[in-house]
């Protein structure tokens, strides 16, 4: 189906392109969305019409989103979970919580606008994509701990996971040093007869 663009879409073109995309990618998400308009006579003529207002809002609501993001750029939002001993989730952070964490916090994004491709299912700082507008780009840091002293530990650059490990290694460590310096399992001067 030919379409023309009323805004930006990635790997698709700009504001007024017309453009022949598969016809469920325009009937379930151009379309509906107002992101585009079938490529008919009338609909051209009538774009051609209204193409500075159409223009003109597009540079509005990437103004209110460039607004938007400068307030979130960089910002660090902590996500308290539960997680076993090698720092793996036992469930995962997906785009939703990253929506929700960032509304708590007085932003302004939607689900569809975080760009999450795989959930998040370690411990740990991780760097998450937001589209707020076809053209502005941010990123937020998503600080998944066990803990708040941990998420803390995790914000100074702390591996926590790699601190736990080496306090048993070292602890194992000091743990077998007085075994054998203690003589576990000898008997001094009992059981051994001359």
């Amino acid at each position: 189906m030919k379409v023309v663009l009323l805004e930006r879409v990635d790997n698709l073109g700009a504001i007024g392109d017309v453009v022949t995309v598969k016809d469920g990618f325009a009937r379930n998400f151009l379309l509906p969305r107002d992101k585009a308009r079938r490529a008919t006579a009338n609909n051209l003529k009538a774009f051609e019409v209204e193409r500075a207002a159409i223009e003109a809002r597009n540079e509005k609501n990437k103004a209110d989103a460039a607004k938007v993001g400068d307030k979130i750029d960089g910002q660090t939002y902590v996500l308290i979970r539960q997680a076993g001993e090698t720092g793996q989730l036992y469930g995962s952070v997906a785009a939703r919580d990253v929506a929700e964490a960032v509304q708590a916090e007085g932003g302004k994004v939607e689900r569809s606008q975080v760009v999450l491709n795989v959930p998040i299912k370690t411990l740990g700082v991780h760097d998450v994509p937001v589209r707020l507008h076809a053209e502005v780009m941010v990123t937020v840091k998503i600080n998944v701990a066990r803990s708040a002293e941990e998420a803390e530990r995790q914000a100074r650059g702390e591996d926590v996971i790699k601190a736990a490990y080496d306090d048993d290694r070292q602890a194992a460590e000091e743990q077998a040093r007085d075994m054998f310096e203690g003589g576990a399992g000898r008997q001094d001067g009992l059981g051994s007869e001359d």
